[in-house]
């Protein structure tokens, strides 16, 4: 499957960093003002999910009803705590073999996307010191449909030049893996085969791969 493949494209969260210790302390505070706990557990149903939609499963959790002018409100503060975290990012927070394995692609010749429901996927990756290593970046500020949507990583496809059964996606969530396969790429999962078991092919991490 991998020996085949033209164009990779992955997801950043779980995949080339874990920003989802920042996303979740940055959750978790809103829910403490809001008078709720919210917990890593809870956590889990946020995964590979839009800003906003996030934010419904959170009040939902909480037990919220609000305007959708505060939900804005509410959506741009977690955003404006989560980028603070964030900016302290360096290239030692990459995930184990990632900087390798893009390398590696690259040398062999394979187009690299990115395909992430992030709105800061761009800043993150400027961070990371890994923006060259990308060919295409498509992020949520490109997209307007959430994963299980396949429009993120056709989109990814298309920058690619590229047609899907030529692309590899490499996602650790379950929504990302059935994106994926609703796109008709081959997946491989980054994480727990019990989890993913849509997926290709399940994998530790990158570091596998070098």
């Amino acid at each position: 499957m991998l020996e085949h493949m033209k164009g990779a494209i992955f997801d950043l969260d779980g995949v080339i960093v874990d920003t989802a210790k920042y996303h979740f302390l940055a959750w978790r505070s809103l829910a403490e003002e809001l008078g709720f706990e919210f917990t890593e557990e809870h956590n889990e149903r946020l995964k590979g999910v839009s800003r906003m939609r996030s934010l419904d499963i959170l009040l939902e959790i909480g037990g919220v009803e609000i305007s959708d002018e505060q939900k804005i409100a509410i959506a741009e503060k977690k955003n404006r705590r989560y980028i603070e975290y964030i900016s302290t990012l360096d290239e030692s927070e990459l995930l184990p073999g990632v900087k390798k394995y893009l390398t590696d692609l690259r040398e062999r010749g394979i187009g690299i996307a990115l395909g992430s429901a992030s709105k800061n996927a761009e800043f993150i990756l400027d961070k990371l010191n890994i923006t060259h290593l990308f060919d295409v970046v498509i992020d949520g500020n490109k997209v307007s449909l959430a994963k299980p949507d396949p429009e993120v990583f056709l989109m990814a496809c298309a920058g690619l030049k590229l047609q899907p059964e030529d692309c590899v996606v490499f996602e650790d969530a379950e929504a990302g893996v059935q994106a994926g396969k609703a796109a008709g790429m081959k997946v491989v999962g980054i994480g727990s085969p019990e989890v993913l078991k849509e997926a290709d092919k399940v994998i530790a991490g990158l570091h596998v791969l070098g």
